[in-house]
């Protein structure tokens, strides 16, 4: 089912007139052209034989008894109900309320078998249902959340569709009544089934199956009829012009749920947001080819058309100058070369995962991480580590991963003393030019001033044990990195 299904339930409306109910089904396909949806109309069966007990047959003082005798068909009518409603394209439904009414369903090809709510848990008919191989939709309406618990489990072990209708059997539905909040608790405890609504209001409210469909309700159910001289509907039951009214509330509340997936803005919407929002502009002259520093520029409002906002302006984003750039002017978008790097930050997180996986390696959840890129995300697969801090205080420790062919380039410290236990993987370190092979369970120390970098061939994760670190205590040999401000993307949630 790609479209919401509608279901006309005509039950005793046609009352007991074969032509009255074939103009009630012709009534509501008309009700129906130019929606684009699925539309199913839907009968009630009784075996009235064996359905009302001998002992109560004929009696007038009993509501229920005296309007199913009165209305009464044949199955050759019914079957000319069921004619009528194929010519007209509807699919075929039908209520059954005892084990031959499912015999005759089957017998007449009725497309989906419909359980009422009172049926809900009438285990010998359910039982019945269950060995026929149809569709099964099923109102819920005073039933407990357990007894909706058994009667799904019991269908979908035997692999039958099922659709689960929210229904308040109150008829008409009083508004507070309706409790259409209920879907949401349907959708979520029925993650594998679909939920409908099986409304009972009055015929000229269209708010309900608004609300329902937007809640996520795909099947709606009605009962419809058609006035004449004779016949009046009852408080629950709509004509055609209130049915054409439901279904275009319907579309509308379609259309302003509209898609489930994310759109892109449109243009309009675009150019709404871009007006208001402050800008990237110069603070300092910047050379061509430099690469845009924090302190190169500030965030101010208006914009001019063509430049480059302060949404752009993230720790993701690289801006290296295509020319000289001037203090005071707008940054314009064709006068920067942007590189995004969210890609090759996912995707160096994913990695370490996978090496810390590999490895048994446990780390906090709130480790924070912090991706050493030292000439730019583009060669971290050369250079750079990833490092989880554990703990930073008079006392420090670190987990630090390197990927299969990086090196941590050459620098020293003069505050800090620190030590590696190699915990997965191998590397070589070289301490003031002197090369160590280091694998798992190996423990060395680096003391202040000693120069020292890594490399690994296929991966490894170490921990450090220091003293305290200090932001400003890593010096490199090569001097450009410690002039790249951007070296280094810190992550809080990456787990």
């Amino acid at each position: 089912m790609s479209k919401p299904l509608f279901i006309f339930e005509m039950a005793n409306n046609h009352m007991g007139d074969t032509a009255h109910g074939v103009a009630i089904i012709r009534a509501i396909r008309e009700a129906c052209e130019g929606f684009d949806f699925d539309f199913a109309f839907k009968l009630q069966y009784r075996d009235l034989d064996t359905f009302i007990h001998s002992s109560f047959k004929g009696r007038d003082d009993i509501k229920y008894v005296k309007r199913f005798e009165e209305t009464r068909l044949s199955h050759a009518q019914f079957q000319t109900l069921i004619d009528a409603m194929r010519e007209c394209g509807f699919k075929t439904l039908c209520t059954p309320f005892d084990e031959k009414s499912v015999d005759l369903i089957e017998a007449q090809g009725i497309e989906i078998i419909k359980i009422a709510s009172c049926s809900l848990t009438d285990w010998p008919l359910l039982e019945r249902i269950a060995q026929s191989n149809k569709p099964i939709v099923a109102s819920t309406a005073g039933a407990t959340p357990d007894e909706v618990d058994n009667v799904t489990s019991f269908f979908l072990h035997r692999n039958k569709a099922l659709t689960l209708m929210h229904c308040v059997a109150e008829y008409p539905t009083p508004d507070a009544n309706l409790h259409i909040a209920r879907i949401d608790a349907l959708l979520r405890r029925y993650p594998g089934v679909r939920i409908g609504f099986s409304t009972h209001e009055a015929p000229e409210r269209t708010e309900p199956v608004m609300l329902a469909l937007a809640k996520g309700a795909t099947v709606f159910e009605k009962h419809v009829g058609l006035p004449t001289d004779k016949i009046a509907l009852n408080a629950y039951s709509a004509n055609p012009q209130q049915v054409r009214a439901w279904l275009g509330a319907a579309e509308l509340a379609q259309s302003m749920c509209g898609s489930e997936f994310w759109p892109p803005a449109s243009k309009s919407e675009s150019d709404s947001l871009e007006s208001l929002r402050r800008a990237v502009f110069m603070t300092r002259n910047v050379a061509a080819g430099e690469t845009l520093a924090d302190d190169a520029v500030c965030f101010a409002f208006p914009p001019v058309p063509g430049q480059v906002s302060a949404n752009q302006w993230s720790k993701y984003n690289r801006f290296v100058a295509r020319q000289a750039l001037k203090a005071g002017a707008p940054l314009l978008a064709g006068e920067v070369e942007i590189s995004n790097e969210r890609d090759w930050v996912q995707a160096a997180v994913c990695a370490v995962r996978q090496l810390l996986k590999d490895g048994n390696v446990v780390v906090p959840g709130k480790a924070d991480l912090e991706i050493s890129h030292h000439y730019g995300m583009e060669r971290f697969a050369e250079y750079g580590l990833i490092m989880m801090t554990v703990v930073n205080r008079e006392y420090c420790k670190k987990l630090i991963a390197m990927l299969p062919g990086q090196t941590h380039p050459e620098q020293y410290h003069q505050q800090k003393e620190e030590t590696f236990v190699i915990l997965h993987g191998k590397m070589t370190i070289w301490l003031d030019d002197k090369a160590i092979e280091a694998e798992r369970g190996d423990v060395i120390t680096v003391q202040r001033g000693i120069r020292h970098k890594f490399h690994t061939s296929d991966g490894v994760v170490f921990e450090e044990i220091s003293s305290t670190h200090y932001k400003d205590d890593s010096y490199y040999t090569d001097t450009t990195i410690t002039a790249n401000t951007r070296r280094k993307t810190l992550l809080t949630h990456w787990l």
